[in-house]
Parts: structure tokens; C-alpha cells; sequence
């Protein structure tokens, strides 16, 4: 068994209805070396992070050899495990989502992330069974690497709000079961943390569901309750960072005076950190 091999094996293990793995996103390899420091368990990247952090916009843009490169940085950095999102796929066909996986798997990587949305001729979604011949691409790709690759199929139901509010929880247990047959391991739901739609998720998925938290979401204590198998943060942390730039900059300009860089990471430690090696 090789390393990405055990490492993708304790990942899976890692997916426990009610009593959750949290993630905090990162974007580069100093983000993720400072998640892993806190005895984070894995890492996971936010597409929108990494495609900000490299100057391109989220939603497909980024092109897919910088993300490829920036998840193997990522992967190099840290011994733990490390999950990637990859956006729709960066492909068209299924045939080009399975080589993103293929190159994604060689990087390092050992979970990913792809969504459903959006859709071809500006719907929100694609259909369900079209979603679910990329993740069987995709299934396939990592089998043919040796790998167990852990796939979290995110739908976009609830973010976007597509369809009627009454009828999200039936499309959304819907497309779930159509990627879970596919190959899914796992189905990522942002969009809601809502207890009563949380819970319904949890009982109505035959598997791990992940949720996507913030500020005025219910505790980790309460998603774990609901059965929750793993937390993240998505784009969170890189937009929290960032808006310590922006002020920090603004206050400059504006003021002359520097009060939003009090209690920054130390340099010593963030430089210890990030020459220590991977860990």
C-alpha cells in the first residue's frame, strides 16, 4: 500500500455522522501548514481561495494546470491528508473531468469536491445524469491510479435556490442518490444550515453529507447532533484574510495609521513554520 493509499483510506475514516470532520479552507501551502498546526486532522482548499490567490476569478476560470500545480504545492506541504476542490471538473466532457482527476490524484491529493453547477446554455445546474457520467469519469480515474479517492459531490440546489423552496430537499435527496450511484462517497450541500433541512438531508443521504459553515450557522456541537459527518468553511478564511489586506490598506491610505495589523501571526513563526518541512 503506498502513502496516498493510506492516506486516502484514514480520509474516508475520517467522514463520521455526528461527530464531524471540520475543514478550514485553505488556498496556498502557508494556509495549509497553519491549518495542519492547529492538529487539523486534513486539509481541504476552497477553489475560490486558490483562484484569487492566482489572480483569476472563481467559477471556472482558473485554467486547470495552475490548480493542478497549486494542489500539488499544497499536498507537498503537510502530512496530512489533503482534499481538493475542483470546481465542475475543469472539463466540458467526462472524458476531460476523468484527466483532471488523473492529474489532480498524481499531485497528491487523496478527496475532491466537484459540483453540478452550472449548467450548459445558462441553466443553474446540469442534469442530474449528465453530473452523474462525470463522476463516474472521475471514479473511474482514480481507480485506474490506484487510489481511493474520497468524492464529495457538492450540489448547488440550495446556494443557488433553484426551483421552488418546497421542492430543494426532493431535488437535492434526488441528485444525491444519482451520485451516489455513480461512485460518490460523500454529498456536500451548501447553501443551507437550516436544523430542519439538515436533519432531512442526513436521514434522506446513505452517506456522509457535508455542510458549509459561517457566522450565524449553527455550532459544530448542533450540525454533529444532525448528523453531520464533515463541516467546512469554503471560501470563509481566504475572504476573512483578505479583508484584513483590504482594511490594512485602506487604513494606510486614508489615515496614516496601522491598527488592523495588530495581532498578526508572528514572522518568526509563520517563517519557522513554513521552513520546517511538510507538517
Amino acid at each position: 500500500m503506498t502513502e496516498q493509499h493510506a492516506l486516502a483510506r484514514h480520509f474516508h475514516s475520517l467522514h463520521l455522522p455526528g461527530t464531524p470532520l471540520t475543514l478550514a479552507n485553505a488556498w496556498d501551502a502557508a494556509s495549509a501548514r497553519l491549518v495542519a498546526a492547529t492538529g487539523a486532522p486534513a486539509v481541504a482548499t476552497t477553489s475560490a481561495g486558490v483562484a484569487w490567490g492566482l489572480g483569476a476569478a472563481d467559477g471556472n476560470r482558473l485554467h486547470r494546470d495552475e490548480a493542478v500545480a497549486l494542489i500539488a504545492r499544497v499536498a507537498g506541504a503537510v502530512e496530512v491528508p489533503v482534499t481538493a476542490d475542483i470546481e465542475s471538473g475543469f472539463g466540458t466532457t467526462p472524458d476531460e473531468v476523468a484527466e483532471t482527476v488523473a492529474r489532480v490524484v498524481a499531485a497528491g491529493a487523496v478527496g475532491i469536491n466537484i459540483e453540478d453547477s452550472p449548467g450548459p446554455d445558462g441553466a443553474a445546474l446540469r442534469p442530474a445524469a449528465e453530473q452523474a457520467e462525470r463522476i463516474a469519469a472521475a471514479r473511474s480515474a482514480a481507480d485506474a491510479a490506484g487510489v481511493p479517492l474520497f468524492i464529495n459531490a457538492r450540489t448547488d440546489v440550495y446556494l443557488l435556490a433553484v426551483g421552488d423552496e418546497r421542492d430543494r430537499l426532493d431535488e437535492t435527496l434526488r441528485r444525491a442518490g444519482d451520485y451516489l450511484e455513480a461512485g460518490a462517497d460523500g454529498v456536500f450541500v451548501p447553501g443551507t444550515t437550516d436544523p430542519d433541512v439538515v436533519g432531512a438531508l442526513t436521514k434522506g443521504i446513505a452517506a456522509p453529507v457535508n455542510i458549509m459553515a459561517g457566522p450565524g450557522a449553527p455550532t459544530v456541537e448542533r450540525l454533529a447532533g444532525l448528523g453531520v459527518a464533515r463541516i467546512s468553511l469554503g471560501s470563509a478564511v481566504a475572504e476573512a484574510a483578505y479583508a484584513v489586506a483590504l482594511r490594512a490598506a485602506r487604513e494606510l491610505a486614508t489615515t496614516g495609521t496601522y491598527a488592523h495589523l495588530a495581532d498578526p501571526v508572528p514572522y518568526g513563526e509563520l517563517n519557522a513554520l513554513m521552513a520546517g518541512g511538510r507538517g
